[in-house]
């Protein structure tokens, strides 16, 4: 059975196209390599002796689209991972992430809705929750006003899929991840930024193998054990099983809805010091952080309530966060070799 997915040379696409294919899937991917490699590649032939098709090309490009979907007629289900995803990007750059989010989406499901039958895995996020009034979320948490332009582009993203999903032969499900971490066990593929990170374990790992000075912690004075904002960590390998097992679901009709949603998360949150005190840990390295100013776009705290997905999806997070630093570091350390 023939997959594409989208954006699947980034971090978490990347997991996901290694674990399609120990699953036995065909695997094609689409990629403007804008943050990625197709370096990439070489790393998923490592892992599992396949090599997946590739397609480079720019989900922007309408007419690029159509003829990818004129010539690759019998794919059986699109994971659509592409898109920008830095909260302080998009603050300051808010166009590109409506034109890069949106526009692909569409283009994407205007295609499908043309097919008698299409199974759509949407990568959302639990950034559309905003600043939840209950921890841990569950799915029906009410989807409050976005704090930054990457949340609202997520928000819109899951109302056109719902929209489209009412009037066409498309089946959906969405997943709200909350904070993807760490790297491949063989650490052939991981995650890698390029330019300055924006999420937190990058920045930890580049900052402990000396890359960056220093590790800054944006703000200490949020109301929680620590003044540190709390997030729920998940191994990136965990996630990407995820999605196996919600494509499974679609292509053998076990869906109860059109559109599915579930949280995917460990159920546990952990303050941005609890993560550097962690990572001190397994990596033996003391990491010179300074605390500064709040970031734009932040909240306070986020992290999942898990009991649908591992019930109704029947898909657990298996890794700790110490396993999970642990293959982040030991990642960093074989790309600065």
């Amino acid at each position: 059975m023939k997959v594409l997915v989208t954006g699947g040379l980034g971090f978490i696409g990347s997991h996901t196209v290694v674990e399609l294919q120990n699953e036995g899937f065909e695997v094609v991917i689409i990629d403007n390599l804008s943050n990625s490699s197709e370096a990439v590649l070489d790393g998923i032939v490592a892992i599992t002796g396949k090599k997946p098709h590739f397609e480079k090309m720019d989900l922007r490009d309408k007419n690029a689209v159509q003829d990818f979907f004129s010539k690759y007629k019998d794919v059986v289900g699109i994971i659509h991972f592409a898109a920008s995803k830095a909260v302080g990007e998009s603050v300051e750059n808010p166009l590109l992430y409506y034109e890069n989010n949106i526009s692909t989406l569409v283009y994407i499901l205007q295609e499908l809705q043309q097919k008698s039958e299409a199974n759509f895995i949407f990568s959302s996020s639990c950034t559309v929750y905003g600043e939840a009034d209950q921890m841990p979320i569950t799915e029906d948490a009410p989807i409050k006003p976005a704090v930054s332009p990457y949340g609202n582009t997520k928000q819109i993203g899951e109302e056109i899929i719902n929209e489209v999903c009412k009037v066409s032969n498309i089946n959906a499900i969405l997943l709200r991840y909350f904070n993807p971490m760490g790297a491949h066990p063989s650490a052939e593929i991981g995650e890698l930024p390029i330019g300055v990170p924006q999420n937190l374990i990058p920045f930890i790992t580049q900052t402990g193998i000396g890359l960056r000075k220093e590790l800054s912690v944006f703000g200490d004075d949020y109301p929680t054990p620590d003044g540190t904002c709390i997030r729920d960590y998940i191994y990136v390998v965990d996630l990407a099983k995820a999605h196996v097992v919600a494509l499974q679901r679609l292509l053998h009709k076990k869906n109860i809805d059109k559109v599915e949603v579930f949280n995917l998360g460990t159920g546990t949150g952990s303050s941005v010091l609890e993560v550097i005190n962690t990572f001190e840990k397994v990596s033996g390295q003391k990491l010179p952080y300074k605390i500064v100013g709040r970031r734009e776009g932040d909240i306070i705290s986020a992290y999942a309530n898990t009991d649908k997905a591992n019930k109704v999806l029947g898909w657990k997070a298996q890794s700790t966060l110490e396993q999970a630093l642990a293959s982040a570091w030991k990642w960093e350390q074989k790309i600065r070799k």
